[in-house]
């Protein structure tokens, strides 16, 4: 089992295993260079407080900004259907 947390004081998320392991993501770190909009941003946030295992996991897959275009692309489709 694998359980992860979001530390607002250090704006990271912590990643513990059952064997004992610790990793620690530094958010800022992790969203430097990515192309967003403020609503993808919003997104990372959201994304990395509700769901801090889904954060880690595109992060260490390296797929975050596959990721944030997609959010991105939503955004578009949403405003062209109202």
């Amino acid at each position: 089992m694998i359980y992860a947390t979001y530390k607002i004081h250090h704006n990271s998320i912590d990643v513990y295993t059952y064997a004992g392991y610790f990793l620690r993501i530094d958010c800022n770190k992790a969203e430097k260079g990515l192309k967003t909009t403020p609503c993808s941003e919003c997104a990372l946030n959201t994304l990395a407080i509700d769901e801090p295992l889904e954060y880690a996991r595109l992060y260490l897959e390296r797929n975050m900004q596959m990721w944030v275009d997609a959010e991105d692309s939503l955004e578009l489709y949403y405003l062209s259907i109202w």
